[in-house]
């Protein structure tokens, strides 16, 4: 897709063979570029055009600099992408524009992939906002909250409750199965907070491996441990001012739990190495798809962290308990993936659209957008019937079928396609199996579709690696795993 269909690029750079190398290598990658000499011609732009969506500027200019130009550019536009460049030893100074809603930084001299890259990631980021607007603006009906999308009484409820919650400074849990939604909900309570114009940083603590997760949380200092050749600044000191999103919170290993619950407590830390206390004003949400209370009666979780974090609780409900929200999704999703394929836009007839309604949706919002992004993919007409769905789901309207779990869904249910491997019904297996014995087979599948790969099989089951491995402990342990 022709990146200028969705905005122009502002390159700020004094030094005219930077600014155009720049500005080079952004049109030669399909974007539409403007590129100025100073700050004020580039804010003099700004104010005419009402399309950038990303500033890409250096930090140190003649004059006004990168600081200035953030500030401004923030007050004409809220939501402009902002790219600083700096010199190696400005890197401090970089991460004080990021505390100010600077969304990344680029060390000279410019690695041109890597500028293409970050730009790219931030102006598809600002697309996809813009996109949720549009479309929310057309679907008059929907009060919703943020980017949710939603107008059952189910999401009503949600919204009531999250108008109460985002305002004030308390620790949020949010608890909900894998695919609800957990980090759109946090960024919508972050948006709708007195924090909105801080930075928004999410960390998954099931996917970063035990013995660097401390580093990413608090950073460390030169030196600190082999292979540590700068300091790093750490996840809770970017975020200062703004709203930490602990995704997974209850994989976190017990020393780290020790220092979060510090964190919570005191608002302070010390990166890896270091000796100095780091004072911090950070809101901490944080989100989990597993039973925290039982991991709590079971040890694994301390009881004085889980009572820190669920000072407020939000419940996000499955996407089969509120079914009439599944054509809005479907409305959204295929607009979305029509436009990033460059496709005429596509529709349901009401027997496939009945379908997806009737499905149960192990994998829930995510399970359905997968399904849709491959719709579209592989529609060849501008409808999609109920004979164009995957077996699994045509067969979900009668009743008599379950889906083949999504990627990221966390159980599979029963289908053709999972029945024979994993001994389900509508397999060679026979019978109704418990939830355990499904989920158990679901990882022992996914181990053997990844020759023992416990890294991938976590990423195909939508899973923390550490939740993975304590689930192979505990088979292990009852004689029902030999790896």
């Amino acid at each position: 897709m022709s990146n200028q269909k969705w905005g122009q690029v502002l390159v700020v750079e004094d030094e005219q063979s930077n600014r155009e190398a720049m500005r080079r290598a952004l049109a030669t990658a399909g974007y539409q570029v403007s590129a100025f000499p100073g700050v004020d011609e580039a804010l003099d732009h700004l104010r005419r055009s009402d399309d950038v969506l990303v500033v890409v500027t250096d930090l140190k200019m003649p004059g006004k600099d990168g600081f200035a130009l953030l500030r401004e550019a923030k007050q004409i536009d809220g939501r402009l992408g902002i790219l600083m460049v700096t010199a190696h030893g400005s890197i401090d100074l970089a991460v004080e524009a990021m505390k100010e809603g600077a969304d990344d930084f680029l060390t000279k001299p410019v690695d041109i992939f890597e500028l293409r890259k970050r730009v790219g990631a931030i102006a598809e980021k600002r697309r996809l906002e813009r996109e949720v607007r549009e479309l929310r603006s057309r679907i008059g009906e929907l009060q919703g909250f943020g980017n949710l999308i939603g107008k059952s009484a189910e999401m009503q409820r949600l919204y009531r409750q999250l108008e109460m919650v985002a305002p004030t400074r308390s620790t949020v849990l949010i608890i909900g199965e894998s695919g609800t939604g957990k980090e759109l909900v946090a960024n919508a309570i972050h948006e709708n907070s007195p924090r909105r114009a801080e930075r928004f940083l999410p960390i998954n603590c099931g996917a970063i491996p035990a013995d660097i997760l401390e580093s990413e949380l608090f950073g460390h200092e030169r030196g600190s441990f082999t292979g540590a050749s700068a300091r790093k600044v750490g996840k809770f000191e970017l975020a200062d001012k703004g709203t930490l999103f602990l995704d997974e919170v209850g994989e976190l290993p017990p020393d780290m739990q020790v220092k979060l619950l510090r964190v919570l407590e005191e608002q302070e830390f010390m990166r890896v190495g270091g000796t100095g206390t780091i004072r911090v004003d950070v809101r901490i949400l944080g989100a989990t798809n597993s039973d925290l209370e039982r991991a709590v009666s079971e040890g694994r979780f301390r009881s004085d962290l889980y009572y820190r974090l669920k000072v407020l609780t939000v419940r996000l409900p499955a996407l089969r308990e509120r079914k009439e929200d599944v054509p809005l999704l479907v409305e959204y999703f295929l607009s979305r993936f029509c436009e990033e394929n460059e496709r005429p836009a596509l529709d349901l007839t009401p027997a496939a659209m009945r379908s997806l309604v009737e499905n149960p949706w192990v994998g829930n919002v995510r399970e359905l957008r997968n399904l849709l992004e491959s719709l579209v993919v592989f529609a060849t007409g501008d409808k999609i019937d109920l004979g164009d769905l995957p077996p699994e789901y045509a067969a979900a309207a009668a009743g008599n079928l379950a889906p083949a779990m999504a990627t990221g869904a966390p159980h599979p249910a029963a289908s053709p396609l999972l029945g024979p491997a994993l001994g389900l019904p509508g397999g060679s297996g026979g019978g109704v199996l418990s939830m355990d014995e499904v989920e158990r087979r679901a990882i022992l599948q996914a181990l053997s579709e990844t020759s023992g790969n416990r890294t991938q099989a976590a990423e195909k089951l939508g899973i923390g690696l550490r939740t993975l491995q304590r689930k192979l402990k505990e088979y292990r342990a009852r004689g029902l795993y030999e790896g």
